[in-house]
């Protein structure tokens, strides 16, 4: 088997040296035999187990313990144990098209609810507590949502806010958007552009971060961070299987 020094590996993968010593630290690649002068000593294992974990943090999905869920894929091959870190994968991969399907649904529900008619609201109007209940929703998340700028809420002469049958419709969308994982970014980005044109494809707008916008989250491309994490996840489990039949016996030698 091949042995590799610290700098030569990173320059086969494409990654710092502090990255390679880093994913050692971390537990993402077996422990390395060292040289007298105190070098490490990587091996053909430690470059496919590198690549390996460089596939599967390639795209970060962070909700609903997907991201613990990678990492014991990675510890599991770094530990020589293949067949449970397919097993892993395999389960990582069915939460992925879980939630992919969420997003897809959420974005269903939103161009429904947008497309009903205006001549079906009434003149009702409710109060933040009412509004919550009936979403069954916290009242901190509506405050939330009205902070961060979703929802601009009428007030009666007393200061008190009122929810209008248009102001419940929109929370409407707003709470199947958050249920299936999207980010507040991401949503008044689409509301926004409804606005502006209430023609625009909710699709493209909500999975489009703008150009000037300083922090892009995967909430904030969901649909798109998504499609990629299960690509990965398919490639991981052609690693595996691979990584499986070359190292047979034991991967560190």
């Amino acid at each position: 088997m091949n042995t590799y020094k610290t700098a030569e590996i990173a320059r086969c993968v494409g990654i710092h040296p502090n990255t390679v010593r880093l994913y050692e630290e971390l537990g993402l690649i077996p422990k390395t035999e060292r040289e007298p002068n105190g070098y490490r000593i990587f091996t053909d294992f430690h470059m496919e187990q590198i690549k390996l974990a460089r596939t599967a943090l390639q795209v970060e999905v962070l909700q609903n313990g997907l991201r613990k869920k990678i990492i014991d894929i990675i510890k599991a091959s770094a530990g020589g144990d293949f067949d449970k870190a397919i097993l892993l994968t395999k389960s990582y991969l069915y939460q992925i098209k879980k939630e992919h399907k969420n997003a897809e649904e959420a974005i269903a529900i939103a161009e429904r609810l947008l497309s009903g008619s205006q001549a079906e609201t009434s003149s009702a109007c409710f109060t933040r507590k009412e509004t919550a209940s009936h979403l069954q929703i916290s009242m901190d998340a509506l405050r939330n949502w009205e902070m961060n700028g979703l929802l601009m809420v009428k007030r009666k002469q007393n200061g008190y806010r009122v929810y209008t049958d248009e102001d419940i419709r929109r929370l409407k969308i707003i709470r199947s958007l958050r249920c299936a994982n999207y980010s507040l970014a991401a949503i008044l980005r689409m509301l926004c552009a409804l606005s502006n044109d209430p023609e625009a494809n909710i699709r493209d707008a909500i999975d489009t971060p703008r150009e000037n916008d300083d922090i892009v989250s995967v909430c904030d491309k969901l649909l798109t961070s998504l499609k990629y994490a299960e690509m990965n996840a398919r490639d991981m489990l052609i690693h595996l299987r691979k990584m499986k039949e070359q190292f047979k016996t034991n991967p560190t030698l």
